[in-house]
């Protein structure tokens, strides 16, 4: 706790849901202040996504999922990353921005590895599939019964959205999603590595 200056008193912090709400609306606020931006200035912003195997489209691993065609294509997205971001940074804020990231890079690298030449690619769904993934599989691997729980709800409720990982409307970024899936995989082995290994201590030292 810290005491501000003039008061005896000591500030509580934040509750973890309070600060996951203030994290992912600031980071939906600022993916509408973009778009709001992309559509008054003269520079085309989406230029900015990722470009498959040019070394200009490299930027756009950094750049795509905060960038969106239309207000169609943000609003979209809007509702499910509010609900999926939030719930992945509930478990922690400094182990959901670290998921995120993963899944940041992986999307991205892997579209520009294999996605079409010619084409670019942007929008947060990269992250939504990838928050998806992580948020139903990492209970498998830490073995713990409330992100069990909660990976089979949102298995239940966004299950559905999966499909978009197959290839199906030539204006649909199935190579984003895909690779935000497996991102989403990937931040939930790499960041349950703590629970992991204590289960194996555990194993390793019970009685034979």
């Amino acid at each position: 706790m810290t005491t501000p200056i003039g008061t005896g008193a000591p500030t509580r912090p934040r509750p973890i849901w309070q600060r996951a709400g203030l994290w992912v609306g600031g980071f939906v606020a600022m993916l509408y202040g973009i778009e709001a931006a992309d559509t008054v200035l003269p520079a085309d912003l989406d230029a900015a996504g990722v470009e498959p195997r040019t070394a200009d489209g490299l930027w756009g691993i950094l750049f795509a999922p905060i960038l969106h065609a239309d207000w169609a294509h943000l609003t979209a997205n809007t509702v499910p990353a509010l609900v999926l971001g939030f719930l992945v940074l509930l478990s922690g804020i400094a182990r959901g921005l670290a998921a995120t990231a993963i899944i940041w890079v992986v999307a991205g690298l892997g579209t520009w590895l294999i996605a079409g030449s010619g084409e670019t690619h942007i929008g947060a769904s990269s992250l939504i599939f990838g928050w998806l993934t992580y948020l139903i599989v990492r209970g498998v691997f830490t073995r713990k019964g409330g992100q069990i729980l909660i990976g089979v709800v949102v298995l239940l409720l966004y299950g559905g959205m999966l499909w978009g990982v197959l290839p199906s409307e030539p204006w649909i970024s199935w190579e984003g999603h895909l690779f935000g899936a497996v991102g989403g995989i990937l931040a939930a082995w790499v960041l349950s590595a703590g629970d992991r290994r204590a289960r194996r201590t555990t194993t390793s030292v019970l009685p034979r």
